[in-house]
């Protein structure tokens, strides 16, 4: 019998996900539910048109359809890496998943298997020579709540600046900028100078490049630029630069 526990849908009627599973007709899958053969998480199915999901636990006759493990994980992201699942360049985030847990335990595990990184997908990237935090997932109704415009989640960067950061900065940040190439305004984000070479940036958006652009606007070059904390989830300090681990069901919510 194929074993399609591996495809992602997001949801869909459970006689659609059958017939497409197992290349029958939905006439067959109606027979199948009668008899009493298919169980959708550990129940019998209640009806062809029952919705399932991407994580649905999915059996006919014992045999497991679809039994699919939501993982969350945050990464210590270095510099000189790409947010992509594959470049043909340079080593990206992906290449970095070794050794890391799956649900927040030990540092010290087996690597993700192909099938499990095959499934991940990236939650807000950060750019090339940007470090810090980055979380990654198989779970997509996760990472678009997180991106909606509505749930507005920040994101705080701390960021080091070429030239001294001058008071009148925070006014323009709080201001929102208008940018010409893409002809919007930034949202109000709140600057928060440390030192003179040194201050955090809180952010609800993700423009391309939009801190360093910015600063540009004061022709203050960012030397390096680092995301310790998306919403209320911030950056395990005990992990490297390139180490990762998994989430923990309250770091989940904390994220909100």
């Amino acid at each position: 019998m194929p074993n399609p526990s591996h495809q992602l849908l997001n949801r869909t009627r459970l006689d659609r996900f059958i017939s497409k599973a197992l290349q029958v007709k939905r006439s067959e899958v109606r027979l199948m539910l009668a008899s009493g053969r298919i169980l959708v998480d550990g129940q019998a199915a209640e009806s062809i048109s029952q919705v399932v999901h991407t994580f649905s636990h999915i059996c006919l006759d014992g045999d497991i359809l679809l039994n699919n493990t939501p993982q969350y994980l945050m990464m210590n992201k270095p510099v000189g890496v790409v947010s992509a699942t594959k470049d043909a360049q340079h080593k990206t985030v992906m290449d970095l998943l070794r050794g890391g847990s799956l649900r927040g335990e030990s540092l010290q595990g087996e690597s993700l298997n192909g099938e499990q990184r095959a499934g991940l997908h990236i939650a807000g990237r950060l750019d090339f020579n940007s470090s810090g935090l980055l979380l990654l997932t198989n779970d997509g109704h996760w990472s678009r709540r997180l991106s909606a415009p509505e749930t507005r989640v920040s994101k705080a960067y701390r960021v080091t600046l070429e030239d001294p950061i001058e008071p009148h900065y925070v006014e323009a940040f709080a201001e929102g900028m208008y940018f010409a190439f893409e002809d919007l305004t930034t949202r109000p984000a709140r600057l928060h100078i440390l030192s003179e070479h040194l201050a955090e940036v809180y952010l609800t958006e993700g423009r391309y490049h939009q801190i360093k652009r910015m600063f540009g606007r004061f022709n203050n070059k960012v030397t390096s630029l680092h995301r310790f904390a998306i919403g209320g989830l911030y950056l395990d300090e005990a992990l490297q630069a390139g180490q990762s681990r998994g989430l923990s069901a309250d770091e989940l919510e904390r994220v909100f």
